[in-house]
């Protein structure tokens, strides 16, 4: 059984951490290959339009495994140089591949997101948590720093002070204290996470798909240029949206009061 399950259903993809009995640990051998190679597939089917990122079992993610770094084996044996290089080549392939998917990915986040697994969840573009699940940046408690981009990410979604919080006292949160510090946009039931999930990226999959991916570019690139920049980036890609078929369609189905039927052209 694959440790990241993928499954398309219409336009939607799911995508599964697969290692329940262990609460989903990430960075074992081969997982960066796996992510890596499920976002090509999304990058590439222009049928995709969004995807839901979520955890088998009770736990979204629990993050690296713990009894691996005691044993130092695995992804942690060897000299430093050695793990240094398994983290640009595994947990670093994963948070890249991730972050370069270019339709919106919801984290439908269904337990524990802690260490790496709260920062996998802060990859997507917008977060619905079960009222079951727990957030923490922990690396410190484990005597570590978060060596998989966090102290980049973590800040960007809920701001300097309280990543800081997090961050320095190990901490773990639950979803209401996470859905008021705007780590996550709203707390559900935790039997209506994936309805609710699979609700929004229908609604996300509703909209233009040239243009939705666009946005998504605008929206990530504007986090690290100038408005300058970002004036430029916009300007050129509302020319190319003038030029495309489904802009045509929208502005004729909102004059006509119709649905629009989008072709990606």
């Amino acid at each position: 059984m694959s440790a990241l399950l993928f499954e398309k259903d219409g336009s939607v993809v799911t995508l599964t951490i697969n290692r329940p009995e262990s609460r989903n640990p990430l960075g074992e051998e081969g997982d960066g290959a796996l992510f890596a190679e499920a976002a090509a597939r999304v990058n590439e089917d222009r049928d995709v339009r969004a995807v839901i990122l979520t955890g088998a079992g009770p736990a979204f993610s629990a993050g690296g495994n713990v009894k691996a770094m005691r044993e130092k084996g695995g992804a942690f044996a060897g000299p430093g140089v050695a793990i240094r290089e398994r983290y640009r080549t595994g947990i670093h392939r994963i948070v890249k591949s991730l972050w370069g998917i270019e339709v919106p990915v919801i984290a439908a986040v269904n337990g524990p997101a802690i260490g790496l697994g709260n920062d996998v969840a802060c990859l997507a573009d917008t977060r619905i948590a079960s009222d079951k699940a727990i957030f923490g940046a922990t690396f410190l408690k484990i005597g570590l720093i978060p060596g998989d981009g966090g102290a980049w990410l973590l800040p960007r979604v809920i701001g300097m002070a309280r990543a800081s919080e997090l961050l320095y006292t190990g901490d773990t949160i639950d979803a209401a204290t996470a859905l008021s510090w705007g780590l996550v946009s709203r707390v559900v039931p935790d039997q209506s996470l994936m309805d609710e999930a699979r609700a929004t990226a229908l609604r996300i999959a509703r909209q233009p798909p040239d243009v939705l991916r666009m946005t998504k570019k605008l929206l990530r690139e504007g986090m690290g240029v100038g408005f300058d920049t970002i004036m430029e980036l916009s300007a050129s890609m509302q020319a190319l949206a003038h030029h495309t078929e489904d802009h045509a369609e929208a502005v004729g189905a909102f004059l006509d009061k119709r649905t629009p039927d989008y072709k990606g052209r």
